[in-house]
């Protein structure tokens, strides 16, 4: 039986773990499609303010993702936000949910806590999908508008990179899209967790590249026609 070495830190920066990984066959790499879009997971006060029950300080993580904004408007690419709430009567969270995640009691339509951040800029004809689950694709027709922009490829951004977006990416892998994780553009309110996340999701169901690289490829598409 192989032993493991259970002292491996689970981090993108551990170079042994990661060639442990590659041996086992993971963390192969899948690349750019030809037709990217961005999924900007979550970027709304509940969670963007550090002050809120399950807030924290993502003031970098959002500098990044209006970066990547900013040039995936300029290529005309498709923009998908998500948020999460639920009615005030709760009867749509269910009884599982509202057990193990107490605080979502608190995500009610039309509160700032469910609001995106200003600092987004989301335009009039980028959609705001409002999700039940932790995955954009649970309960949503983000895989329909995907497909009907005719993407291949999602750049996955916001928070929390050990929830939402670990499963945003897992089901958007699930279905078929290669998925690109800027690692500057996603955050989590747990550093170790964050570390965790990034190495799990760049071992089984993503290419987690630089914010850098990012913006390279996207600089390198042509400019939407006005």
């Amino acid at each position: 039986m192989t032993t493991v070495n259970t002292a491996y830190a689970h981090s993108l920066d551990n170079e042994e773990l990661r060639a442990f990984y590659r041996a086992a066959g993971f963390a192969g790499r899948v690349g750019w499609g030809e037709r990217p879009a961005i999924l900007v997971i979550d970027m709304a006060g509940a969670w963007a303010d550090p002050a809120e029950q399950i807030g924290s300080d993502l003031s970098a993580v959002s500098d990044s993702i209006v970066r990547i904004l900013a040039e995936g408007r300029r290529a005309g690419l498709p923009i998908i936000f998500t948020t999460m709430a639920w009615d005030p009567s709760l009867a749509e969270i269910g009884e599982v949910v509202r057990r193990k995640t107490p605080h979502s009691e608190l995500m009610l339509h039309g509160t700032e806590r469910v609001g995106l951040r200003p600092e987004m800029g989301r335009r009039p004809h980028e959609p705001l999908v409002v999700k039940p689950r932790a995955s954009a694709f649970f309960g949503t027709y983000v895989d329909a508008m995907l497909i009907s922009a005719k993407a291949d490829t999602v750049i996955v951004v916001g928070c929390s990179t050990s929830g939402c977006i670990r499963a945003t990416a897992e089901s958007a892998f699930n279905r078929g899209f290669h998925v690109i994780v800027p690692r500057e553009a996603v955050g989590d309110r747990s550093p170790s967790a964050h570390a965790a996340n990034l190495f799990d999701i760049d071992a089984r169901y993503g290419d987690v590249l630089s914010e850098a690289d990012v913006l390279a490829h996207l600089r390198s598409l042509p400019a939407a026609e006005e």
